[in-house]
């Protein structure tokens, strides 16, 4: 009998803890994504890299976020700085006041494009990210969760309207296939593969070949198919190099 009462109090704790696991199938796909890419480390890390000739240093926790791009051209060396308090250039260390609108506006949207596709799939679990399950699949011989992802206007940002699907492998929960859709400087579609892989700091960063369908207006749910049967055209590369991980110190 004492055996007994303990199997029926660990059943009913068992059950108590999934009853409190309120998170969709799409949510734990997407969870246990971040953590084969990288967990935690992506909480407690600064990092930079350079992509096309643009140094970035890339900072974000589920509350703050800074992210930092610094070129060179013909003005002087110019910095922008995008956090939780907005966006910010200087030039040669001169504050710019004279920014329009629609300049900060584009300059954010630059900015904060390539910190979003550098730390994927960490921002899949932004408060306004929505996920849906679309089904299983099989590429090249491996099987994948395939997780569409849209956004709520609020908190959602100038692209709340931008689709996106991952496809995630089953075994690995590895990001290997991502395609989205997107409405700003005249819309389009494209699909990226993964085509080289840098662990740096306990991240997994990811390289990829770019690609788009011939008719920019294709389905988003339609790339899979194109890219198994070979009509997708390479349009360029996707290449972060000097990738840099810095810990953070914690109080």
């Amino acid at each position: 009998m004492k055996y007994l009462l303990n199997y029926l109090i660990i059943g009913v704790f068992a059950l108590a803890i999934i009853s409190c696991d309120s998170r969709t199938e799409a949510e734990k796909i997407v969870d246990a994504a971040i953590e084969a890419h990288g967990g935690k480390a992506y909480e407690s890390s600064k990092i930079e890299f350079d992509f096309r000739n643009i140094h970035y240093v890339i900072y974000k926790t589920p509350n703050e976020f800074e992210y930092t791009r610094e070129f060179t051209d013909s003005t002087g060396t110019v910095k922008d700085v995008l956090n939780n308090s907005g966006f910010v250039r200087t030039v040669n260390g001169i504050k710019i006041d004279t920014l329009s609108e629609e300049r900060i506006g584009a300059f954010s949207r630059s900015v904060n494009s390539v910190a979003y596709f550098a730390f994927l799939p960490y921002g899949l679990n932004d408060v306004a990210a929505l996920k849906t399950l679309l089904g299983e699949t099989e590429i090249k011989g491996k099987k994948y969760d395939v997780v569409k992802v849209t956004f709520q206007q609020e908190g959602g940002g100038d692209h709340f309207e931008d689709q996106f699907i991952y496809w995630f492998g089953k075994e690995d929960h590895l990001m290997d296939y991502m395609a989205y859709l997107y409405y700003t400087d005249g819309g389009g579609i494209r699909m990226r593969e993964v085509s080289d892989v840098i662990e740096v700091g306990g991240i997994r960063f990811q390289n990829y070949l770019n690609l788009k369908p011939e008719d920019k207006n294709t389905p988003l749910e339609k790339m899979e198919e194109l890219y198994v049967s070979g009509k997708l055209e390479k349009l360029s590369e996707i290449n972060l190099e000097n990738i840099r991980v810095e810990p953070l110190l914690k109080n």
